[in-house]
């Protein structure tokens, strides 16, 4: 893994330390269909593929969760989408 790679694993890795923790809501993608975070998507994708070559299957991620973001704006939820570096939170009622 290169140094840009390298760094990038490191800043994604510091986020779900350190920021993902405290803030209030869940990536959406997550909340709509299960599996993975966004971050943990990410964090693999450019693990097995590289910052070039992951950059397209990252920003078919980020849309993905930007549908899941509208997808649970149906429904009574809480979340963000994560789209890009940063995340747009989505409010709804209570579950």
């Amino acid at each position: 893994m290169g140094p840009l790679n390298r760094a990038a694993d490191a800043a994604i890795r510091g986020y779900q330390q350190h920021l993902s923790p405290r803030k209030s809501w869940s990536c959406a993608h997550l909340v709509a269909h299960g599996g993975r975070s966004c971050s943990a998507a990410v964090r693999e994708i450019i693990a097995a593929r590289g910052l070039v070559r992951g950059a397209v299957p990252t920003a078919l991620r980020f849309l993905a969760c930007y549908r899941a973001a509208a997808l649970l704006a149906q429904a009574d939820v809480q979340g963000v989408c994560c789209c890009g570096g940063i995340p747009i939170p989505f409010r709804f009622s209570g579950r």
